[in-house]
């Protein structure tokens, strides 16, 4: 396991924004449940938002505010899916996926 495998990236930011770490060996740990259940959500969230999103743009009628709003949207869930994408990637035994 490398050093940075031992630290699980959260999907979740503290306070000041900085990416938040857990130090557990154990994945049915209480944070550890609820981190999976968080990037569950922020994964079907993502889907929310594709899925609105393509319909904004497929409206030939929708306005610079509806389109600013969507692009919006799928960047801030863009960001955590691939914040997800990251912890899952760096939770793989080494080597593994790669």
């Amino acid at each position: 396991m490398n050093d940075t495998s031992r630290f699980r990236l959260l999907p979740w930011r503290s306070i000041d924004g900085k990416a938040c770490y857990l130090s557990t060996a154990d994945p049915d740990s209480r944070l550890s449940r609820l981190a999976d259940e968080m990037e569950e959500d922020q994964i079907d969230c993502g889907g929310v938002v594709l899925e609105g999103a393509r319909e904004v743009l497929a409206d030939d009628a929708a306005g610079e505010v509806a389109v600013r709003f969507a692009l919006t949207q799928a960047v801030l869930s863009l960001g955590e899916v691939l914040v997800v994408a990251r912890s899952r990637g760096q939770r793989l035994p080494d080597g593994a996926g790669r």
